[in-house]
């Protein structure tokens, strides 16, 4: 049913007009859908929300947010555009780069049209978030909230590297996603045809070398944008000219950062709510950035992840969550005034809890690795103790395979199969007596020396049930740099990501050590090429020794919470 000549009818006195065009001080116009609240009778202006996103307007984040039509029926413009080179909007896609400049323009034009009051929030997630924290910085009047969703103010940090090491089945296959959309935009058969095998085939993409040489990055006429990623392995002024961890203070808004322990970007959620918290442009902004991490997966947000069951209390109402937000900042009824600065899913719990300061405030729990030397595998004599050790014990070796991995995905999972190999070490813990609550970043101090001349090493945090079922908590890489020589010790302080876990009594926790965590990471050759360049050609295996003793007290430091917290 048409409500006017120009506007469809979305049920409820909300109208769709679709397709508006704005344009850039470039001259490039930009395209958007834009969703009107019912109408009253009389003429009224309302509060903006608005989501800029790279892949389709009329999807609009649906998968994980309300349709537009339900925002709009509270009392909301929606409008949902196509960023710059995609979807109907004019002019070159590359991410990142023009959307600070492109929200601010977008903004100042909605914040100027007749059924606009002049105030505006963003939200959306994942590539949504980063349009939003962009455009913040430019420092756009009328923007006056944001909710970045499962992002990064850090995009080496945050998104694409971890410890140095390349998250290459994410960054992978993100990229062959957009070149897809580019291969078809630009009417690109060839390069089509190969984007869309390599896609059919998705698991297998990583195992291609060297990978920055992958066919389907190559297709003739393609964007350049996977290959700078894969070009700019350390962090430097072409990660700086793409996010705002080095202009942090240019923010001035309030944010609500929402974030998953499941999703592959929860360091960049959390480092980024964080940075803000400590660094943004004023008082007010600095005391008004809230975080709510759930137990969640980048798709969807729900109850579970895989083999994961989180309980009834993880399927909390994000909308309605936006929808208090926004009402608080946008139409000024104090609803969100007496909310805690955090919340925060505790896995292993399955329940929430709240603090207004991040992580443990107490000294973090010590667990001193310790072995009679063969902690290789679970069924090795690897233990975690309070206690430090009191007399030399032999270290543990292993060796490291580019050609074997150790296999690792994003997210959690049952650790009970990688345990099995030799490439591994395990430290296990004794059966708990009382339950321990890990909230922050958990650390490992490793000493530990490597014959190759580059290596990597990976920690995880595993919690062992009572029926022996090892389960992910959180991972982190560290790749050696030109001060690690080799076969001499070293000391490695490998940060693992955040998390809030709930280790029950019964249960034990668990320390694994690798060099390889693949294809989660790219891994690393040994030999100094660069890992996108590398082939079987190029890698050497290479004997990890991790040392434990009086000298080198390697151990894992826990950020624990009171038992009453």
């Amino acid at each position: 049913m048409t409500a006017s000549p120009n506007r469809i009818d979305c049920g409820d006195g909300v109208t769709l007009e679709r397709g508006l065009r704005c344009r850039m001080s470039d001259g490039v116009h930009l395209v958007s859908d834009h969703y009107y609240p019912p109408s009253t009778g009389a003429p009224a202006q309302h509060p903006t929300l608005l989501m800029r996103q790279p892949y389709g307007r009329d999807i609009a984040s649906t998968v994980v947010y309300a349709h537009p039509a339900w925002f709009a029926r509270q009392g909301y413009l929606v409008v949902i555009q196509d960023v710059r080179g995609r979807g109907d909007s004019e002019g070159e896609f590359y991410p990142f780069r023009q959307e600070g400049a492109d929200g601010a323009e977008t903004i100042a034009w909605l914040c100027a049209r007749p059924e606009s009051n002049g105030r505006l929030g963003m939200y959306g997630f994942s590539y949504q978030g980063m349009t939003q924290l962009l455009a913040a910085a430019r420092q756009p009047p009328g923007l006056q909230a944001i909710a970045p969703a499962m992002c990064a103010c850090d995009l080496y940090q945050g998104w694409f590297y971890h410890g140095g090491a390349l998250r290459l089945a994410g960054t992978l296959g993100w990229g062959l996603q957009l070149l897809k959309a580019d291969a078809r935009r630009l009417r690109l058969a060839r390069a089509s045809e190969a984007l869309e095998r390599a896609w059919a085939n998705l698991g297998s993409q990583p195992h291609h070398l060297p990978y920055g040489q992958h066919p389907a990055l190559h297709g003739e006429g393609l964007p350049s944008y996977v290959l700078d990623w894969l070009a700019h392995p350390e962090p430097g002024s072409y990660w700086d000219s793409l996010d705002i961890h080095t202009s942090l203070h240019h923010i001035q808004v309030p944010a609500l950062h929402l974030s998953g322990w499941r999703d592959p970007f929860v360091k960049g959620t959390i480092d980024g709510f964080l940075a803000l918290s400590d660094r943004a442009g004023t008082d007010a902004a600095r005391t008004h950035q809230y975080l709510v991490a759930g137990p969640w997966v980048h798709i969807p947000w729900g109850d579970s992840a895989g083999p994961e069951a989180f309980g009834p209390e993880a399927l909390l109402d994000t909308d309605q969550l936006l929808l208090r937000w926004f009402n608080h900042w946008l139409k000024d009824t104090g609803e969100f005034a007496r909310e805690p600065r955090i919340r925060h899913f505790a896995l292993g719990e399955n329940r929430w809890h709240v603090a207004n300061t991040w992580g443990a405030s107490t000294e973090p729990l010590r667990l001193h690795l310790h072995s009679g030397g063969r902690a290789n595998s679970r069924k090795g004599d690897g233990t975690l103790s309070p206690a430090a050790p009191l007399a030399a014990q032999p270290p543990d070796l292993f060796v490291h395979d580019p050609e074997v991995p150790v296999l690792a995905s994003s997210g959690g999972g049952d650790q009970s199969q990688p345990e099995l190999g030799n490439n591994m070490l395990v430290y296990t813990s004794a059966a708990l007596t009382q339950p321990i609550h890990v909230f922050g970043y958990p650390r490992l101090i490793l000493y530990a020396s490597a014959s190759a001349t580059h290596t990597d090493f990976t920690g995880r945090l595993v919690c062992v049930a009572a029926d022996a079922r090892a389960h992910s908590v959180c991972i982190g890489i560290l790749r050696s740099g030109p001060h690690v020589r080799p076969d001499v010790p070293s000391r490695w302080e490998i940060e693992l990501e955040p998390t809030s876990f709930c280790f029950q009594p019964g249960e034990r926790i668990r320390l694994e050590v690798a060099s390889s965590a693949f294809p989660l990471y790219d891994k690393n050759p040994g030999t100094g090429v660069e890992p996108a360049q590398a082939t079987s050609w190029d890698w050497r295996r290479s004997t990890q020794i991790v040392h434990h003793d009086p000298q080198h007290l390697s151990l894992l430091l826990l950020p624990v919470l009171p038992r009453s917290a």
